[in-house]
């Protein structure tokens, strides 16, 4: 076999990826706890300036009702605690909880507690809190960023709190209940100017169909696909539960891609274009590419899915 999984992942090396994300994410981990919560509370106000967040749906919240309740019923010193104990991923039956949760189930309760504090229901930043130097710094380089950049790099931030699940043994991961697929009259196919895969563009309209279990047909048994700046996920199994945990509701707009052969029969794509979220929809389009390597009977065996570094980035796609 011409390829492995790491030489698949050097394919269109030009591409080029807003590693200011990465960045700014280990200068956020980086902070003490309260400066880590005043910042995000200080980045979710100015986002709210300019960006609409969608509420979460009550399906995303019913797992994490419990937990929101018992906060609820605690006096400000208490909730303060727990913020502070979620961002240092101390060891605690609220973080151990956390932990288990689906990436969307966190953004809802991150989402709900801030509407809380608005309210006062929740302890607030107190008045007249000045960030470090610091967390100041960090805060500058949010703004710096593009809105998909911004929120990706948000969404990162509450994900990784909580007590660290690998540190479990065995649990039990929750995530919301995975969306029927929508029926074939309501689905919109797209286009990609200058490919007709079909493999890339099934691929697509799947993905935007909520039909993971088609869509995960397109990968070969052991084929991998690499999230934004992460590892690979490797495997059919693993590869599906990530497009049930993390995919649903996405709007997928792919606006122009490039096909060239490969080595032994296998065949190179890059596709660019734009992702919405069910949690911003219309009003952020972040700024993608897919990098796809098939192999010789059309299946998937790797695609890397990066978050561009600007918007002439999708005009790239020389190899």
């Amino acid at each position: 076999m011409p390829f492995t999984i790491d030489s698949a992942r050097s394919i269109f090396p030009n591409t080029l990826s807003a590693d200011a994300v990465p960045a700014t994410i280990a200068r956020f981990a980086q902070l003490n706890a309260e400066d880590q919560l005043a910042l995000i509370w200080f980045a979710y106000l100015e986002m709210g300036k300019t960006i609409t967040i969608a509420a979460p749906g009550a399906a995303n919240m019913q797992f994490a009702e419990a937990t929101m309740n018992q906060i609820r019923q605690m006096d400000f010193r208490e909730q303060s605690q727990v913020m502070c104990d979620l961002t240092n991923g101390a060891d605690t039956p609220i973080c151990r909880t956390y932990g288990t949760w689906s990436a969307n189930i966190k953004l809802g309760f991150w989402y709900q507690l801030g509407k809380w504090m608005e309210e006062g229901i929740v302890a607030p930043i107190p008045e007249g809190y000045q960030l470090s130097a610091n967390a100041s710094a960090v805060l500058q380089a949010i703004r710096n960023l593009e809105p998909g950049q911004q929120i990706t790099v948000l969404r990162n931030f509450v994900v990784d709190m909580g007590y660290d699940p690998n540190k479990m043994g065995n649990y039990e991961r929750v995530s919301e209940p995975v969306v029927l697929p929508k029926e074939l009259s309501q689905r919109v196919k797209v286009t990609i100017e200058g490919l007709d895969n079909p493999t890339v563009l099934s691929y697509m309209n799947n993905m935007n169909a909520n039909d993971f279990d088609a869509l995960i047909e397109l990968f070969e048994p052991d084929g991998a696909l690499q999230p934004p700046f992460q590892r690979p996920i490797v495997g059919k199994e693993a590869v599906l539960r990530f497009f049930r945990e993390d995919c649903q509701n996405l709007k997928l707009l792919p606006e122009r891609g490039i096909l060239e052969p490969a080595e032994d029969g296998y065949t190179q794509i890059k596709v660019t274009g734009k992702v919405q979220t069910p949690w911003f929809g219309a009003a952020v389009g972040m700024n993608m590419a897919w990098r796809f390597l098939l192999n010789p009977q059309g299946k998937i065996f790797f695609v890397a899915i990066d978050l561009l570094a600007s918007p002439k980035e999708l005009l790239n796609l020389a190899r």
